[in-house]
């Protein structure tokens, strides 16, 4: 595994906290950092700083295209997988498109349902596709 591939899977721990103890993730972040003797990667905060900033934003393109799924409805992991997915797909241009779509779908193989990886696919295609309308 690679080391962002680490960061992201990191980055899914430390969202999932924020949501469940219902804690801002830049707290929770903190808290990591001054409470444990993990090495936080650099990826691991530039993610969760990010999907933080932009989340009311990524939530209404997920909202808006995900057919027949409420944020709400949605199990809470794969919530956050596709947060972590369309940040980096809509937002870092340091990471190729095919690249956050894959790394989101591998994530969701590993830490949720048999049906998430292909919803997340779905999702994130379809706002790789939509991608120069939500930007501009």
């Amino acid at each position: 595994m690679s080391a962002r591939s680490k960061a992201r899977r990191r980055a899914v721990d430390i969202l999932f906290e924020s949501e469940q103890r219902e804690a801002a993730p830049i707290d929770v972040l903190r808290g990591r950092r001054e409470q444990t003797e993990q090495i936080i990667n650099p990826y691991t905060a530039d993610l969760v700083e990010g999907v933080a900033a932009m989340q009311e934003t990524i939530d209404e393109f997920l909202q808006t295209y995900s057919q027949g799924w409420t944020l709400e409805r949605m199990p809470s992991v794969d919530r956050i997988i596709l947060r972590i997915g369309a940040w980096e797909l809509l937002y870092n241009d340091d990471i190729p498109d095919s690249v956050a779509v894959s790394e989101a779908v591998a994530l969701s193989k590993m830490l949720s349902t048999d049906e998430s990886p292909s919803f997340i696919n779905g999702l994130l295609g379809r706002l790789q596709q939509l991608k120069p309308g939500l930007l501009a």
